[in-house]
């Protein structure tokens, strides 16, 4: 998998999480939650909108390819105003509504399936809490005792699927590997019960033991 492509067609995703799906929902329900979906990620309130690969669904009916379309014509054609959630955080993918959204269909894949790891991981780990997918860092996570768990499927920092465990307070270890806790990639904790495993000792590293 070409790095290049993959870090446009995840760029190209996070815009559609933040100005497709948040933004509308934001000013529909007052809420940017997102959550992982079949082949990709969904809103959790109306209106109900969604993205499987390359194509956008809104109620259950495909409205059209991602790729090639601007945010702004896809947007239109959905109903909805490409947008974010204005007011509410600070950074973002930065796309424009008028940008050309571009989605290679293998890095598609892997990022939804890095979102399914997530989730399933998320859930074995803290079954109490929902896992969130967040827009503006475009990332599934939950808190536990002031902790962040969490899987991303890459950024300017990690240029592939990782997953990690942010303390709200810095700790000290050979555990706490970058500057806000831990991170693992995906590759390395091999499948969902490796990360769950991986969100466990951080638990334990982080003083808020949790149960294997």
């Amino acid at each position: 998998m070409d790095p290049k492509e993959y870090l446009r067609t995840l760029r190209s995703l996070h815009g559609v999480a933040e100005l497709l799906l948040a933004g509308p929902q934001y000013r529909a329900s007052g809420t940017i939650r997102l959550a992982a979906a079949p082949g990709g990620f969904a809103t959790t309130a109306a209106p109900r909108l969604a993205v499987a690969g390359d194509v956008l669904s809104a109620d259950g009916a495909e409205v059209g390819a991602l790729s090639g379309s601007t945010y702004a014509a896809l947007a239109a054609t959905a109903g909805v105003s490409a947008e974010p959630p204005r007011g509410v955080y600070a950074d973002g993918s930065g796309v424009a509504p008028q940008d050309t959204i571009e989605v290679d269909p293998a890095c598609a894949r892997v990022i939804a399936a890095a979102f399914e790891t997530g989730d399933r991981a998320l859930r074995a780990f803290a079954p109490e809490a929902t896992p969130v997918l967040w827009p503006e860092h475009f990332d599934l996570a939950l808190t536990v005792a002031e902790v962040n768990y969490g899987v991303s499927p890459g950024d300017g920092a990690i240029g592939e699927p990782y997953a990690y465990v942010g303390p709200w307070s810095r700790r000290e270890g050979p555990f706490w590997n970058v500057s806000f806790g831990a991170a693992r990639t995906l590759t390395e904790l091999s499948d969902a019960e490796g990360v769950r495993e991986f969100f466990a000792e951080g638990a334990r590293e982080a003083g808020g033991e949790r149960s294997e």
